[in-house]
């Protein structure tokens, strides 16, 4: 079992940045893919960023250029660098981990946190 415990969001103007962390339990946090997905009003859960156990990296082509994914193992923690943020990017924001290495889909996700709020200013 695996919790997940989200931090950082909050309101920012358009073109600020933020930075969110994600606290993981369990002693297993280092063997799995973790991301994080984001849903608006009205939209489905979508993804935005995912790194593996091994630190490989990937981004959903709305976020690619303008967030980072990191994460630590040695603390548990996965974090999103949220940088030249728009509008759109106004959502709730969710700390996922998976035990496999897809994590593209709601369905590849095992494990979600509560969610933190981002909202962007225009």
């Amino acid at each position: 079992q695996v919790q997940l415990v989200e931090s950082g969001g909050g309101l920012v103007q358009a073109g600020g940045s933020l930075r969110l962390s994600c606290a993981a339990s369990g002693r297993t946090f280092s063997t799995y893919t973790m991301g994080w997905f984001r849903q608006a009003p009205g939209k489905e859960r979508e993804f935005v960023a995912r790194i593996g156990p091994n630190g490989s990296t990937y981004y959903a082509d709305s976020t690619k250029g303008r967030f980072t994914i990191s994460r630590d193992n040695s603390e548990n923690t996965v974090y999103l660098q949220m940088n030249t943020l728009k509008p759109e990017d106004t959502a709730v924001y969710y700390c996922v981990a998976g035990r496999g290495f897809r994590l593209l889909q709601t369905v590849d996700v095992d494990y979600w946190g509560q969610g933190t709020q981002v909202t962007v200013s225009s």
